[in-house]
């Protein structure tokens, strides 16, 4: 029986090449380009068109991390969509960042409705935002005092969280118990900021307080997940993440029917079919497609366009009135948005909310009715299209862009 001759060993891989950084000053439009003769030198793909941006890139700290350069999103602009809200007031045109063709026509048509109707009320009933630690025990009962005594000391959590921010305020806090586990939802209110960053980072000083007082000084994890960041859950579909805001409007068959080609009753029909529909698909959103007009405004105004994956989320009613007229609105039950911080100073996305009269502090609210007017002209727009039968010849017009 002979040895086995010993395999060789494999040469080692070489190192991938790390991307160019520049250790004095990272955002420049040298070091944006180098980056981009790295990727032509890797790739082989020169990037002429991403090269090319207005602004400079010494504003972006904050923003991004190894820049090299724009992804460029054509700008639609569709109304004037008029809106009686408590903050948004009066005739407003609104730009769309998207590529999907008839999207900005749909609106624009939704939009003319609502505007003959004399606009559409809008009102923001809730906002708060979370952040959800879990905390540690050794069994239930342990867990479930904890709860209490979380209850008795709510005034100062509320002052250790707050003393992380500025504008931050502890509103409450839920209490969820499973197992030997406590769950917290910190709720916030966070001024014309979306304020992600804001609560976690108020909400990890409260905890650290909690830890050091409570006689327990039992461990935690600052998200138990119940928060549900950037994803839809039932949660907050009843509770409310970001603004809960309300868009309404009572339709005229006389308004109606020259416009859209369909009447309120046939309206309602179709609500009834989609509504059973929707139920059959545990839909997060019984309406037509509210994602499509949110992420068309959060592109252009400069909001965290991964929030969609929970702004999206609402709920249609309607009603079909005794006189024929037809009630309808939408609630969006998680409306992220922002008008200060994050990118809302970038150039395009600055621009685009002063076009709306909505950037800086105090255009939170007044964006969120926005955003709540725009997504029912949408709704409007596409559930008459679809029983009128132009849904399919629509896009055959005006979708198609194809290499």
């Amino acid at each position: 029986m002979t040895a086995e001759t010993p395999k060789s060993a494999s040469p080692a891989a070489p190192a991938a090449a790390k991307v160019p950084r520049d250790k004095q000053d990272d955002y420049t439009r040298e070091i944006a380009a180098t980056r981009r003769d790295f990727v032509a030198a890797q790739t082989g793909t020169r990037l002429e068109h991403v090269g090319h941006y207005s602004f400079s890139p010494d504003v972006l700290p904050g923003n991004i991390e190894n820049f090299i350069g724009v992804a460029q999103v054509p700008i639609g602009l569709a109304g004037p969509l008029r809106i009686n809200g408590e903050h948004a007031q009066g005739d407003f045109y609104i730009p769309m960042a998207t590529t999907e063709g008839t999207l900005v026509a749909s609106y624009n048509r939704g939009m003319r409705l609502l505007t003959e109707h004399g606009g559409v009320k809008c009102t923001v009933v809730d906002d708060h935002m979370q952040r959800s630690p879990v905390f540690m025990f050794d069994d239930a009962l342990a867990a479930r005092g904890f709860g209490e005594w979380i209850t008795a000391h709510h005034a100062d959590i509320a002052a250790a969280a707050e003393a992380t921010t500025r504008i931050g305020k502890l509103k409450r806090i839920g209490q969820y118990a499973v197992g030997n586990l406590r769950y917290l939802r910190f709720n916030y209110a966070t001024g014309d900021a979306a304020g992600q960053n804001m609560v976690g980072k108020a909400t990890l000083a409260a905890c650290q307080w909690i830890q050091a007082n409570h006689p327990l000084h039992p461990n935690f994890m600052l998200s138990g997940n119940i928060d549900t960041d950037k994803k839809h859950s039932q949660i907050n579909t009843l509770n409310t993440r970001g603004k809960r805001v309300i868009a309404e409007i009572t339709l005229k068959d006389s308004i109606l029917k020259p416009l859209m080609g369909v009447t309120g009753k046939q309206l309602f029909h179709a609500r009834q079919i989609s509504q059973a529909g929707a139920f059959i698909a545990g839909s997060a959103n019984n309406a037509a497609h509210a994602a499509n007009g949110i992420t068309a405004l959060f592109i252009a105004c400069g909001q965290d366009v991964a929030n969609v994956a929970e702004s999206h989320a609402a709920t249609t009613y309607c009603q079909l009135l005794d006189n024929g007229d037809y009630y309808w609105s939408i609630t969006l039950t998680s409306l992220i948005c922002a008008t200060y911080g994050g990118g809302t100073g970038l150039a395009t996305q600055r621009e685009c909310l002063e076009m709306l009269g909505c950037y800086g502090k105090g255009g939170a609210l007044k964006f969120a009715e926005i955003c709540a007017g725009v997504v029912l002209a949408g709704e409007t727009s596409l559930s008459s299209a679809i029983l009128a039968g132009d849904w399919v010849s629509s896009h055959d017009q005006l979708g198609r862009n194809r290499p």
